[in-house]
């Protein structure tokens, strides 16, 4: 079963902005929270450390840019600790703690917000739906996500091999953050184009219940995604947009890259979903015109066998005569009523048999 976005909902009336703490059961499956930090000192970057919450630097125009990586769902005092040493807002906290955001972008006193909703395929094949937080405000960057998920290896392994050339600046490193994001849903529709060609195999040859159970998870799945994903382009031009002001000319030229990923990963979804759609009426034609087949050989046998029955209903089979060499000589075998009944079992267990390989039920 596909298990999407965990969102929590605070009860009713409660004021906008408020932090309370997960249950046992919803914490344990995201996890504890890890905080990594990088700092960019004398031009180049360094190693990522863990850090405890109360080490999180403060927020400043001045100073050494700093990644700040939160990995797990940090409890309502480590979010708060976090708001007051970043800068980040109350509603973004929340929107953190409670999870199953639509994907949008939040401006707070010259700080900015960015919520993106990231799909993953385990080991078992299921997808999941993860919530990334982004933040950019004075010489801190910022990101939150409250799961497993690790996006930004290949972000760190490019810090790391590039050193004083990578990601220098706050929106540069916004922008290398945010295409690691986007860019992280083309293997998961790679994996989704081909369970789409192993499904149209099996129903242009042997669809059966467990096939069209499939290409139903698929569907949904597909329209999770769309739900999650299609907002994410409005995202990015919106940045583009509206927030052009902290994005210098060269960042906003790399961010249209980003936009174009984003239109190509739509465009995937889009074919996806219309393939699975027809995928679906294909598949009930190969249903009907099975069944069509095998009502046509039943009704032949059927027929043939009518007038045979007929005939033996009318005059019966115990045709008996002591020296006629055709008269029927079951009639005096000791064992012949038995037989007749393990005859009459062998035939319809090879007739159950038979319609199985024939995929008729």
């Amino acid at each position: 079963m596909t298990r999407l976005f965990q969102k929590h909902y605070h009860p009713a009336g409660t004021a906008p902005g408020t932090l309370r703490n997960l249950s046992l059961e919803q914490a344990a499956l995201q996890g504890p929270a890890t905080f990594l930090l990088a700092r960019r000192d004398a031009g180049r970057w360094g190693e990522v450390e863990e850090i405890v919450p109360e080490a999180i630097p403060c927020a400043s125009e001045e100073g050494p840019l700093c990644w700040l990586h939160v990995q797990g769902m940090p409890t309502a005092e480590e979010l708060e600790l976090l708001g007051e040493r970043v800068g980040l807002h109350p509603l973004a906290q929340e929107d953190i703690l409670n999870g199953g955001q639509r994907p949008k972008v939040e401006r707070f006193e010259g700080a900015l917000v960015v919520t993106l909703g990231i799909p993953e395929v385990d080991d078992e094949g299921s997808l999941h739906l993860f919530q990334l937080t982004l933040f950019m405000g004075g010489n801190i960057v910022a990101s939150v996500i409250a799961e497993m998920l690790d996006p930004f290896v290949e972000v760190r392994r490019r810090l790391k091999e590039r050193g004083g050339r990578a990601l220098g600046e706050p929106d540069d490193l916004l922008y290398g953050l945010l295409d690691a994001a986007v860019d992280h849903a083309f293997p998961v529709l790679d994996g989704v184009g081909e369970r789409i060609e192993e499904l149209e195999m099996e129903i242009l040859n042997h669809p059966d219940s467990s096939t069209l159970e499939r290409l139903h998870g698929l569907k949904r799945e597909l329209i999770m995604l769309r739900r999650y994903l299609w907002p994410t382009r409005e995202v990015i031009n919106q940045l583009l947009r509206d927030h052009d002001d902290l994005f210098t000319p060269d960042t906003r030229m790399w961010m249209r890259d980003v936009y174009d990923h984003t239109v190509q990963v739509m465009d995937l979804v889009e074919s996806y979903r219309d393939m699975t759609a027809s995928m679906l009426d294909v598949y009930l034609s190969s249903m009907s015109n099975r069944l069509n087949e095998s009502m046509r050989t039943l009704t032949i046998i059927a027929t043939i066998f009518m007038p045979l029955t007929f005939i033996v209903g009318i005059y019966g089979m115990n045709f008996s005569h002591p020296t006629s060499p055709f008269a029927m000589p079951e009639l005096g075998w000791y064992w012949g009523y038995p037989g007749v009944w393990t005859l009459m079992a062998v035939v319809a267990i090879g007739m159950v048999v038979w319609f199985k390989r024939k995929r008729w039920f």
